[in-house]
């Protein structure tokens, strides 16, 4: 069988396996430690924002920003629809309400004149949220000027998930940095990775403080174990944030990489719209910079002899080559099925002709000469037909 071309595999760098020797050398293998200090110190001169706390994961990260913005049972928070169960899982575990929000058709995040909609009708049911998770789909900022300035019309919090997005920026400014609280994940999939992990990002220092507290199983300041709050076991650890500390020195190299495959897609599907053929792609507007964390392409049949993303899905797996359709819906998906959504049907199509091509940084010049004559011998079919 033929290698596997993976969708997105981790890449270490070269000092990664030294900052973990020296956690290990230094006996720093509980939780905590140097390397998390200097990690948090890095994440924010990357991300420009004032404070950072290294977590266990994205997914904690928000459930965090929920707590701290006192989200509780019952409370109504808005939603991005078109994103991975992690952005609205949280709101569940509060026991507070999802509404979800459709997506626009430029960077395929949320719409703001569907916020503005929402919010309008929510102020006159007066049942305002207590806050609005946006997300920057495959590494895509969201419109946050136009978000940001609709939320604070309605005086309601954003908490901006830019798991997908480090080294992403409007106009320079960091994803991660606009909202009252900014996500980072490390997962092993993500543009730089601690194998798990995720940061949470604010310029409010007490908030940061608070978010560590709770981290650490909310331990009060006592010579025995006392807790006068319920806390979560959701700090990184010294070893991981060892490996963050390395990926970190290399993130730049790895943006240009992704972008560069980004390009190279682009470059293989122009020939072939030339043909006949019509392949779209997540394209940036005017000031926004993407890491390209994945190539992700619109394959609508109508305009591609019937052929579809799934068409080319399994064409490429019979090649043992991975891709991915777009992320399903949040009010598609069974476990939100009752949950009120907002919606304009852009995110659904993104789903029925969405597809995430392998964007790994460290794919070869050989793997790509796999996914083209893949592609390559699926087109001559079509073209054909």
């Amino acid at each position: 069988m033929k290698s596997k071309i993976w969708l997105s595999s981790p890449h270490i760098g070269s000092n990664e396996l030294l900052y973990v020797n020296e956690a290990f050398a230094t006996n720093w293998i509980a939780p905590l430690g140097p390397h998390v200090n200097t990690f948090e110190q890095g994440l924010q001169l990357q991300t420009n924002t004032s404070h950072a706390a290294a977590l266990s994961s994205g997914t904690s990260a928000i459930h965090l920003a929920l707590i701290l913005l006192g989200v509780k049972a019952g409370d109504i928070v808005f939603c991005q629809s078109m994103t991975f169960s992690a952005s609205a899982n949280p709101i569940a575990y509060q026991g507070a309400i999802p509404v979800f929000i459709d997506s626009e058709r430029d960077t395929w995040n949320m719409d703001p004149a569907l916020l503005k909609i929402s919010l309008e009708e929510a102020k006159q049911n007066e049942k305002l949220p207590k806050a609005i998770v946006p997300v920057h789909l495959y590494g895509m900022p969201a419109k946050m000027k136009e978000i940001l300035s609709i939320a604070n019309e309605y005086g309601v919090p954003v908490i901006e998930d830019a798991a997908e997005a480090l080294g992403s920026n409007i106009d320079n400014k960091p994803c991660g940095s606009f909202g009252e609280f900014g996500v980072l994940s490390f997962n092993g999939n993500k543009i730089i990775t601690t194998s798990g992990g995720g940061a949470l990002l604010s310029k409010n220092a007490e908030m940061i403080e608070k978010a560590r507290f709770l981290a650490t199983q909310a331990r009060d300041s006592a010579p025995h174990y006392q807790h006068s709050h319920i806390g979560y076991n959701y700090r990184m650890s010294n070893v991981l944030a060892g490996i963050g500390r390395g990926q970190l020195e290399v993130l730049s190299d790895r943006v240009k990489a992704r972008r560069n495959n980004f390009e190279r897609y682009k470059k293989y599907f122009s020939k072939h719209n030339y043909a006949g053929f019509t392949i779209k792609f997540q394209e940036a507007p005017s000031g926004y910079y993407s890491n390209r964390w994945l190539t992700c392409i619109l394959v609508d049949p109508a305009f591609n002899n019937g052929l579809t993303r799934e068409v080319i899905r399994l064409s490429l797996e019979e090649e043992n080559i991975e891709s991915r359709p777009l992320w399903k819906p949040m009010h598609q998906q069974p476990i939100f099925a009752n949950s009120k959504a907002y919606l304009n049907g852009v995110s659904d199509r993104l789903f029925e002709d969405g597809l995430c091509l392998p964007s790994g940084s460290n794919l070869t010049d050989e793997e790509f000469d796999r996914i083209f004559e893949s592609l390559d011998n699926l087109f001559a079919k079509y073209q054909n037909s």
